[in-house]
């Protein structure tokens, strides 16, 4: 005849740990959770750092316009974009800083290419190369320009 005790020791052992199985089912939940969110959020930071080039590149235009009517010119492709920071010392009426910051590099952590003129028009050109840093490319390596609008 088997006592209480034992009964209750039994009972005790089955309830104390976590079975292999159970571990197993916990861990695939948690891998499909990820699966599936992971890659929602790298899409959504890819998406941020694209509008965050089309927001500087939009905020060196008006500079650059500013910078143009008081000087009555854009910078050379040699000045750069540091021009709206910096005065240069051939430039009269500056009346800068164009810009709050030091010019900024892209969100890719490039530096955003500045040209004038420019090949598509005889205005100023600012390009960001996207993630690979490089020319051409599609997705997140594709160019971001200012003479194309979003």
């Amino acid at each position: 005849m088997k006592t209480n005790q034992h009964f209750r020791n039994r009972k005790r052992r089955a309830q104390a740990g976590v079975t292999l199985i159970e571990m197993l089912v916990v861990m695939t939940i948690i891998a499909l959770f990820a699966a599936l969110v992971v890659p929602a959020m790298l899409s959504k930071g890819d998406a941020a750092r694209v509008t965050k080039a089309h927001a500087d590149i939009s905020s060196f235009m008006t500079a650059l316009a500013s910078y143009k009517l008081d000087t009555g010119v854009y910078p050379t492709t040699e000045q750069g974009l540091r021009a709206l920071r910096e005065k240069p010392n051939d430039v009269a009426q500056w009346a800068g800083p164009y810009i709050q910051q030091d010019v900024p590099k892209d969100p890719w952590n490039h530096d955003y290419v500045y040209k004038y003129p420019g090949d598509q028009s005889p205005d100023p050109e600012i390009v960001c190369y996207g993630a690979d840093g490089q020319p051409g490319g599609e997705g997140m390596n594709a160019d971001i320009v200012s003479w194309k609008s979003n």
